[in-house]
Order: C-alpha cells, then structure tokens, then sequence
C-alpha cells in the first residue's frame, strides 16, 4: 500500500478539494454529507489521491455556503454529526488518504454564540471587542466608520439596533473577528487541537493574510496602498507562528500541515508565510489564473519554484469556473474576481486543453490540488436559473456577477438522467443545484473503463506520479527546461520524466525518447499535436 506517513507528506501529495455539499448525497435529501463520502472513499483511493481536503463542513446559516460558521467544534447537521465525521477520519486513514479541513478565523457567521451575545451586549464590553464594532460617521452616527467595501459588493459595515456599526469584508452574516483581542486568539488555538486530536491531518486557513486589522480603520482610497489596512499586515505573522507551534505538537502519524489561502502580488512577502516556523505551504494563485499560454506559463512556474518550497499547483477550485469552460474561450486570462460568461465556450478545445493542463501540473515539482470534477471533465455550468442560484456575490450585484455556482453543482456518478446517481434511487428532493441533462457523458460509471476518458487520464497521471513520491527530485525544485519552439513547453524532471506541451496551433516532432509513459490526447507517428502533453521516458 503507498505510503505517506512520513513527516514530510504534503510536499508532493495529490490533494482532492471535497465539496461536501456536491459530492454525494446518502440520505436523499439533495446535499451531499459525510456519509456519502465515506461511501465514495475507495473511489477516491482508487484515483490515486493522497489527502482529501473538505471546504466547511460546521454548522452555518449558509450566508456563503458555509463560510460563516456558527460553531467551529461541531458538524453542520445536512452533513451528519461528529460521530460521523470520526468515523470518516478513521475510513480513509484505513485507505491511507490523509484529512484536512477549513478553518475559517477570519470571520464567524452572525448566529455564532460569541456574536450573539455581542449584540446583546453594551458597546464598549469584551463581548463586542472580540469584533469590529464602531460609531459610525456624521451627524448622527448613520454614515458607516469608513469607506472599506465588501469583497462580495457594498459597504463592509452593517448598523446594529443601538446604531453601532460592525465590519464584514465579505456578507452582512459574516461579522469579521477582531485578532487584536486575546480571547480570539486564545479560541482558535484550541480549535486546532480539538480537531488535530480527533485525527485532523491538515488546515487549510481561509483568507489568511486578511485576520489583522489596522486598529484606526482609516478610510482606504488607494488598492495599493502599503502597509495595507486589512491585507498582510506585519502582526499576521505572529498568529501563525504560534498555530505552526501546535501543529508540531502533533508527531504521531507525520506532520500536521498548514496550509494558507494566500494571494499576493510581492512575491518576497508572500514568501514570509512559509518560513520554517510559519506555515508549511499557500495555494499558487498565480499558476491557477494564468492563460493557456506557454510563455507565461513558462514564466510563473519559474517565479513559483524560485519563491515557494514546496511549490503547490492547482488549476480550478470552489471560487472560480472550471477550468474546460476557461480554455474553451477565446480569451483564456482571468482573474479570481472575474467570471465573464458572456464568451462562447468551446467544449471540445477547453476539454483538449484541460487534459494537457492536467499531465504539465501533474509534472511539476510539488504537491498537486484536484478539484472535485475536475478529474470527469466537468465543464462550468453557466445557465442555473436564476431562482435556483445559492451565491451571495450574485445576489449583492444583482446578478452583475454570476457567482459561483457553476463551478458548485453535484457530480454525476451513474445514470443517464439526473440526480446521476448524486442521490440514492427513489430519493425526491432534487440535488441543491440542477445537473446539465448532458453530464450523462461524463458520470463516473460512463468513464470507468473508457480509456480516452478523462477519468481514465487522471487515474493513469495520478498512480504514475505516486510511484515518483519516493523520489526526492519530485518535490525538490529541481526542473531543465529544454529547447523548444515557440509554444512549446518542455522540461525534464531528471531521473524522472521529459515532458512536453504543446500550445501552438501546429504539431511539432517530439525528440527522442525511450517509451511514452502518457499522453493526453493521440499522438500522431512522432509529431505532438497542438494542446497535447506528453510524459516519455529517457532515450
């Protein structure tokens, strides 16, 4: 069985972002639990991946999917109960798949008890300084305390009844904690070892260079201002140098990680969050957003290994459309803000692309994240009704923004007609969000055994790269780019694999070669035809 024990395992895992809510649905009631995905866990071994990484599974209003969580020691009962969630831990520690779960410290959701009670209270008392509470501006107070918007739209404050505002940067349900109050720190520290005791191997923090504040909240009229008011403050740092300090506590199966939600555009700050005694790896942004372009990808593979160690690779998640709908548009750049779903898409070109993105970041020194769907080619859904969308940002901008739902809908396991298998036979509640009728194609059972599917690609890419993970050099950032033509990517990972990818509107020849291991789509008599990869062998 492959192992992953030693302490070090996050340097090259092949990590799997779990939706629970659209991943599999036990109990028929049209969201996915835990239950479900132990029921799906030797899916997930048989994938080849090495750690499930769950978004929040905590009980929650759903102001935003579960980001505003009302109570960080308990599981959300749509998704089960805690028992459930231990037993869970315990299922796939059997099948070696490691667990890491969100902890989200920079807010709570407004039915939190702490928050609760903070309204209750009187302005001034220790209930409200673990929040942002403050007068507002003008006459009367009725002008909010300064001019920070939400990052979902609007104003990042709300007016309580006695006229004291409190600050959000994301929903009105989502008040924002003040870190400068020790019993916040004191809280969420024991939070981690609550869960790091029932067998949590890993955190992903949401949003982590935001926790810390400007304590004069001075109006911010420059994006780029510096320092920031809200955005990686020097004072972050002392947050995680005491959480990595309790992690390494934890020795018995291998370190537990830290993994940050971090995008900045100063590489050497960004750097600073992985210090020895700072977190031990942050999502590569940069890479994620990157158009289907060699030179620029070129261009931040070599900016991520000069500046992260280890370096992570990830090409869709829960915030932003999938990646076959991206490459299927003309304009393939975006940003993490940006949903534009007024492009055509070309499906077919998107999913040739996307099976070439997946064999060039499955190459690449590190650890690798997969989107849940991702592996079925699962493209954006981009025509939910309107009455049937969940995401606050496309409420907030009264639909200026579609939101992210589309990347959010329930996988097709088996079937030929929705709930595809989502839900148990006979279930009646349909799934949370509606399936594309045309899923049929790309269900679980329709790719297994499919070998020009895309199931069937990440499987073969996946157990190919675990038989690298003993091998140094796979999470060292050692990488020889080679000779090229113009949109040609080509590297060596020495000892390991050559591969080569090709984005240009022509075929190349390949070079020489010992065998092909894998390719994305067919070759064609020696010539790498365009938005195809290839892994070979050394000659």
């Amino acid at each position: 069985m492959h192992d992953i024990t030693g302490g070090d395992w996050w340097r090259g895992a092949a990590i799997y972002e779990l939706y629970v809510q659209s991943f599999a649905d036990a109990n028929g009631d049209g969201i996915g639990d835990l239950a479900g995905v132990q029921k799906r866990l030797p899916y997930l071994a048989e994938l080849g991946i090495d750690a499930i990484w769950f978004t929040p599974w905590y009980p929650s209003p759903l102001a935003d999917a579960g980001y505003d969580v009302a109570d960080y020691r308990a599981i959300a009962p749509r998704f089960g109960t805690l028992a459930d969630a231990d037993a869970l831990i315990t299922q796939a520690h059997a099948h070696n798949i490691k667990i890491i779960i969100d902890i989200v410290p920079n807010h709570c959701s407004d039915q939190h008890i702490w928050f609760q009670a903070a309204l209750r209270a009187e302005p001034g008392s220790k209930e409200r300084l673990r929040f942002w509470f403050q007068p507002g501006r003008g006459p009367n107070g009725d002008e909010p305390p300064n001019n920070w918007q939400s990052r979902f739209g609007g104003s990042a404050w709300t007016r309580v009844q006695d006229g004291e505002w409190y600050l959000h940067m994301f929903a009105p349900g989502q008040p924002d904690f003040n870190w400068s109050d020790p019993e916040v720190r004191i809280e969420f520290e024991d939070i981690l070892r609550f869960w790091f005791d029932r067998g949590v191997d890993g955190i992903r923090i949401d949003t982590a260079a935001m926790l810390t504040k400007d304590p004069e909240l001075p109006d911010l009229d420059d994006a780029a201002a510096q320092p920031h008011p809200y955005v990686d403050r020097d004072d972050v740092h002392e947050i995680y140098r005491a959480w990595r300090a309790i992690a390494d506590e934890y020795g018995d199966r291998g370190a537990r990680v830290l993994i940050g939600e971090i995008w900045l555009a100063d590489a050497a700050r960004m750097a600073r969050y992985t210090r020895p005694d700072e977190l031990h790896t942050v999502f590569n942004f940069p890479y994620l957003v990157t158009p289907w372009e060699a030179a620029k990808l070129r261009a931040v593979i070599d900016d991520t290994l000069a500046q992260q160690a280890p370096a992570t690779w990830v090409l869709s998640n829960h915030d932003v459309d999938r990646h076959v709908s991206r490459y299927g548009r003309a304009d393939t750049s975006f940003d993490l803000d940006r949903r534009d779903h007024s492009q055509p898409v070309d499906t077919e070109l998107g999913t040739r692309r996307a099976r070439a993105a997946a064999l060039l970041t499955m190459a690449l020194p590190g650890a690798v994240y997969v989107y849940q769907g991702e592996e079925l080619g699962l493209w954006e859904v981009e025509d939910i009704p309107d009455d049937r969308r969940q995401d606050p940002i496309w409420q907030r901008t009264h639909g200026a923004d579609p939101g992210r739902d589309g990347s959010r809908v329930p996988l097709p396991w088996s079937g030929v007609e929705p709930p595809f298998g989502f839900s148990p036979a006979g279930a009646t509640a349909q799934p949370w969000l509606p399936q594309p009728k045309e899923w049929r194609d790309l269900t679980v059972e329709a790719e297994t055994g499919d070998p020009a599917s895309m199931l069937d690609l990440y499987r073969a890419a996946l157990h190919i790269r675990r038989g690298w993970s003993a091998t140094p050099s796979l999470t060292g950032p050692s990488l020889s780019w080679l000779p090229a033509a113009d949109g040609v990517l080509a590297f060596d990972r020495p000892g390991i694999v050559r591969c080569l990818v090709n984005l240009s509107a022509t075929a190349v020849p390949l070079p020489e070669y010992g065998s092909i291991m894998l390719a994305s789509n067919p070759l064609a008599d020696g010539w790498l035809p365009p938005d195809t990869a290839v892994w070979l062998t050394f000659s």
